[in-house]
């Protein structure tokens, strides 16, 4: 990026923050270094408080209101497709209760600059964050333990939504959950091998409970389904492979176990359950083994159409450019 303007939209997800807002408003920087311009945009996921009013109070430049609540994985993709039209080279999502730190953007978009990382995202240091329980604390931390070996890159905080995209990465990121979209873009970003970094920040105190985590069955539910499901996803192979080996092995073991007690027996008969069930485990492990070799041409084909519609809004956004020069 040495040479050339670069333009840093930080885009803020909210849903009734009419209260938190004007903090985190006030805390973003308005210069940094190594960006020559920065703007904020304000993505409204259908508040039914003034949210949308207090951000145009607080003079932030964009503003989009979505005609109800969607979510924070959609309210962040929406987000995402308008920081690129509007011409970002680096695009920083922050949260609008003021868990952040506004200055600590610096840090974020420091290794982008230097052009040593695709995506940055802000590490909390789940295991001392004061507002969080010990139980929340422990769980953060397996998740993320969860994520890094699915995504096979070092991830410290799986969870952190305070993160730094590139224009590349922005233009590849896609977000199929309707719940989050923190541990799916990191396992994205890993299958299709993006430079992911961790920076320390620092957070603030609570200011509300979180919308997100409403109770631990809920948020362990949807978030080991968002991780299993992106993982089979980008990884089929491993994942169906893995599956039928297991079967294969079970029924491997009860096989001969079936021929050690026939011999053993002089041929008496028994066990036959065990010859059954044995048939049938290998009989379904072959199959999830075939099933995986299929997804993962099927893999090869989602590869593709992700270029073409990579490729497709590089070129929308190009045409956009162009037209308004």
């Amino acid at each position: 990026m040495i040479g050339r303007s670069i333009k840093l939209v930080i885009q803020i997800p909210c849903y009734n923050e009419e209260q938190t807002l004007p903090q985190t408003l006030q805390e973003l920087p308005r210069t940094l270094p190594g960006i020559d311009t920065i703007e904020i945009l304000v993505i409204d996921d259908g508040s039914t408080d003034r949210t949308a009013e207090v951000a145009r109070a607080q003079g932030v430049h964009h503003i989009v209101s979505l005609s109800q609540n969607r979510g924070l994985a959609r309210a962040f993709l929406s987000g995402l497709e308008l920081c690129l039209q509007l011409g970002a080279d680096i695009i920083v999502n922050t949260d609008a209760d003021n868990q952040y730190h506004g200055q600590e953007i610096e840090r974020l978009v420091a290794p982008i600059i230097a052009g040593r990382a695709d995506i940055v995202v802000g590490d909390r240091g789940v295991a001392n964050v004061g507002h969080f329980s010990p139980l929340k604390r422990w769980l953060q931390r397996l998740g993320s333990w969860v994520v890094q070996r699915a995504a096979g890159v070092r991830i410290p905080d799986a969870t952190s939504g305070f993160r730094a995209l590139s224009r590349e990465a922005a233009l590849r990121t896609l977000v199929l959950s309707e719940y989050s979209y923190t541990l799916e873009t990191l396992i994205q970003a890993g299958a299709r091998q993006m430079a992911v970094e961790y920076v320390p920040v620092r957070t603030n105190p609570q200011t509300r409970p979180s919308r997100l985590m409403r109770s631990l069955p809920e948020y362990l539910t949807q978030s080991g389904l968002t991780i299993l499901r992106t993982y089979a996803l980008y990884r089929p192979l491993r994942v169906f492979l893995g599956l039928g080996a297991l079967m294969i092995a079970g029924g491997l073991v009860l096989g001969f176990r079936f021929l050690y007690l026939f011999v053993a027996r002089s041929g008496a008969t028994g066990n036959i359950q065990s010859l059954i069930l044995s048939a049938v485990l290998l009989i379904v492990g072959f199959q999830v083994c075939l099933i995986g070799l299929l997804a993962d041409l099927i893999g090869f084909n989602r590869k593709i159409m992700e270029e073409v519609l990579y490729r497709v809004r590089k070129a929308d956004l190009s045409q956009d450019e162009d037209s308004q020069q």
